[in-house]
């Protein structure tokens, strides 16, 4: 049987095009609350208005943290390591040199 304790990787794949979506979803919301805001603020009915922000926002605030965990999630893959892979070597071997700016 073997006994030797594999050693994985782990690589993140999220992309800001992953979530760009559901960031514009999101502000679509918040701009269609606030434009229900605007509609119902007069007088009488401001504590509606206020409410009404208060209810959109706390309501959609867990499915936007739900898909944003969910699609980061997706994202995590555990890649085992070679034989004579180290995860220094990956490090290294991932990093780029950088150039300092010059004028021209």
């Amino acid at each position: 049987m073997d006994n030797e304790i594999k050693k994985y990787r782990m690589v993140c794949t999220l992309t800001f095009g992953d979530i760009y979506g559901q960031i514009i979803v999101w502000l679509i919301v918040i701009f269609l609350s606030l434009a229900t805001t605007l509609a119902l603020w007069s007088a009488t009915r401001q504590v509606y208005a206020l409410a009404t922000v208060a209810l959109v926002v706390v309501l959609s605030l867990p499915f936007l943290l739900f898909a944003f965990v969910t699609t980061l999630l997706n994202h995590i893959e555990f890649v085992p390591m070679g034989e004579f892979e180290s995860s220094k070597t990956f490090a290294n071997r991932r990093t780029t040199p950088v150039k300092p700016a010059t004028a021209s």
